[in-house]
């Protein structure tokens, strides 16, 4: 019988910059009383990695360009949150009904290049996506094997849209010990079908997976373990999940 767990780590203390995230985690598991296993997944909000390594801005500070200004006055958003969101980004993909799609600094096409107002600790304040996801997933792996001796893999997560579908989901921008991909070409299915493309991005199931335990609230549960899936663990990253414009037939 196939089963997976996902568990939810709740009673972490409010992030802030300078905090260790293994460290707290370690803590967290042991107040819970719960005990890592080899091949664990720790998914991970990624709010609370970025307030660790201060990756947040205050309003109060930006100053804010024409551009950004007229963007603001064209979604009705604030242009020094406008602003924040042209400095993480690669360039604009488009702006329509209220809404800013950008590639960030990192690759990812999604809303407001990640940049959030929710959860943050000062409404004055944005949360930004870490500068580097995947290594922020690799420390926070090796600080936890250190600490407990258990080789486990780590997924830092945030919620993003989908052009074609209503909601958004979690995905994985921080990937470490992790495969993205469980690749099933040259596979045959029941039928005998030899499958030629299907290729599952199982990093961002899992992330959605973790999410149904893990909430928008992520200060009360910000790491959830998802248990039973034994992934292997190698060195690939997250942004192997991002197409390529030239692959991209939407843009």
């Amino acid at each position: 019988m196939k089963k997976v767990e996902v568990i939810g780590l709740s009673g972490f203390p409010a992030v802030k910059k300078g905090d260790k995230i293994g460290d707290m985690i370690v803590r967290v598991l042991r107040k819970n009383k719960v005990e890592l296993r080899p091949k664990d997944i720790l998914v991970i909000a990624h709010k609370i990695v970025s307030k660790s390594e201060g990756n947040t801005r205050r309003l109060k500070d930006v100053k804010y360009s024409s551009f950004a200004e007229r963007i603001g006055r064209e979604t009705g958003k604030d242009p020094r949150f406008v602003q924040v969101v042209l400095d993480q980004s690669k360039k604009i993909v488009r702006i329509k009904n209220n809404h800013i799609i950008v590639e960030t600094l990192h690759g990812f096409v999604c809303a407001n290049a990640g940049v959030d107002r929710s959860n943050s600790s000062n409404p004055n304040e944005v949360v930004l996506l870490p500068e580097n996801p995947d290594l922020s997933a690799k420390r926070i792996r090796e600080r936890i094997k250190f600490l407990t001796g258990v080789d486990v893999a780590v997924i830092i997560s945030d919620t993003h849209g989908r052009p074609f579908r209503r909601g958004v989901i979690n995905v994985a921008v921080g990937i470490s010990g992790l495969n993205p991909f469980r690749d099933y070409r040259g596979k045959k299915d029941f039928s005998g079908y030899v499958m030629r493309s299907t290729v599952v991005a199982v990093a961002d199931e899992i992330a959605c997976a973790a999410e149904l335990v893990m909430g928008q609230g992520d200060e009360g549960v910000p790491v959830v373990i998802v248990r039973g899936l034994k992934p292997s663990l190698n060195g690939q990253d997250a942004r192997q999940l991002v197409r390529t414009e030239r692959e991209d037939i939407f843009r």
